[in-house]
């Protein structure tokens, strides 16, 4: 009899461990990845919508101002200082200078 008792329990703890298996998974979707590919989104929207004269952040730190978009290859040439203008990856371009909060 205490047999039958002893493994009635075992086998409701291994459905509890799947269970917090599965709730473990749902917070670490609903609190890391969903946000992740919300932001990863908001990137490519940003990207695909670059338009010559905007000023922006290219991803190693460079500010600049957007001076032409090459869709058919990909690229962006960005203005940095008078007279210079490099050519940098679309997927390289992440922030617009307007959403950088001012610094004192």
């Amino acid at each position: 009899m205490t047999n039958i008792l002893l493994q009635a329990q075992q086998g409701g703890g291994g459905m509890m461990m799947l269970l917090m298996m599965v709730a473990i998974f749902a917070i670490m979707y609903f609190f890391m990845i969903r946000p992740q590919q919300k932001q990863q989104k908001a990137i490519r929207n940003f990207q695909n919508q670059l338009a010559e004269g905007m000023e922006v952040v290219v991803g190693s730190g460079i500010y600049g101002t957007v001076k032409s978009v090459d869709i058919a290859k990909g690229t962006v040439d960005v203005k940095i200082a008078k007279d210079v203008v490099i050519t940098v990856a679309k997927g390289a371009v992440f922030q617009n200078m307007a959403s950088i909060p001012a610094q004192k």
